[in-house]
């Protein structure tokens, strides 16, 4: 393992990524069980809560290996599987912060634009959007395993989990690490303004509550958005193109913790949360 560390900071990593997964793990296997049992997928924002659950519990099983790597400094799977797992984590955060984007803009036409905005937020609609964020995951993943599968010629294979930096990548490597602080920082402008507009509508309708219901909520949601981009997403998507690589690791320890937080987006965005979808659906008819 790289010996540009020492031992304490490696067990700190394993200890991190070993207590999110203990706690990403059920939280998201909850999560999604009640979204699937409880709540009908004919909502667009049920649909972009369900992809986000499982693309963070993609996420959450790659996270016993990062642990043993870290635990014990050995790797005793292929370079493949070390390209597999690193492709796990960049695709949780391009995937989170555009499903978690989707919800904010799905709020946005809610509430600011309810009536116009019906025939835009279906579930059709939603799918559509789902398939094509998985496409572009997938598309992406192509030059970035190749660009992978050449640095771990040239490094040991316990690196492998690492963000390179750009002095130590290729060009395409670099040219994908820009385009990935492009995309996060292009979806927390969207997040930002989504704010905004739906603060603005709300304060206006402040004594209207049959319009907006749980104001607190809808807002809370927003909040946790954009803790979400400021602290998970942007940080680690800054630090490889500015950061060494074996410096690298504590924000992307830090970018895991959103797989434990995304659960609380499910609490605050869903009207009845625990509810069957039985009693929701008559709780709207009435």
């Amino acid at each position: 393992m790289n010996n540009s560390e020492e031992p304490g900071p490696k067990l700190a990593y394993a200890v991190v990524f070993g207590s999110v997964m203990v706690l990403g793990l059920p939280l998201n296997a909850v999560s999604l069980w009640i979204l699937l049992r409880r709540h009908s997928l004919k909502s667009s924002n049920a649909i972009f809560m369900v992809n986000l659950a499982i693309s963070d519990l993609l996420l959450v099983i790659s996270f016993p290996m990062r642990v043993y790597l870290y635990a014990t400094g050995t790797w005793p799977l292929s370079s493949k599987a070390c390209d597999c797992i690193t492709m796990l984590f960049r695709n949780n955060i391009r995937s989170s912060a555009i499903f978690i984007t989707f919800i904010s803009v799905d709020r946005l036409l809610a509430v600011v634009y309810p009536l116009r905005s019906r025939h835009l937020r279906t579930a059709s609609n939603a799918w559509k959007s789902v398939a094509l964020v998985w496409l572009f995951v997938l598309v992406v993943n192509i030059p970035e395993g190749l660009v992978l599968a050449g640095n771990l010629k040239r490094v040991n294979e316990s690196t492998c989990f690492e963000f390179r930096g750009q002095q130590q990548e290729q060009q395409p490597g670099s040219a994908l690490s820009y385009f990935q602080l492009v995309l996060v920082v292009t979806l927390l402008t969207v997040n930002l303004v989504s704010t905004a507009l739906v603060s603005c509508t709300l304060h206006r309708r402040l004594n209207d509550s049959a319009k907006v219901n749980n104001k607190v909520n809808v807002m809370l949601i927003f909040a946790m958005n954009l803790v979400m981009f400021t602290i998970c997403f942007l940080p680690v998507s800054i630090g490889v193109l500015t950061i060494k690589r074996d410096k690298i690791t504590p924000l992307v320890c830090l970018a895991s913790v959103n797989c434990c937080l995304d659960p609380l987006l499910y609490y605050f965005s869903l009207d009845a949360f625990w509810k069957k979808k039985e009693d929701v659906d008559l709780a709207r008819e009435q």
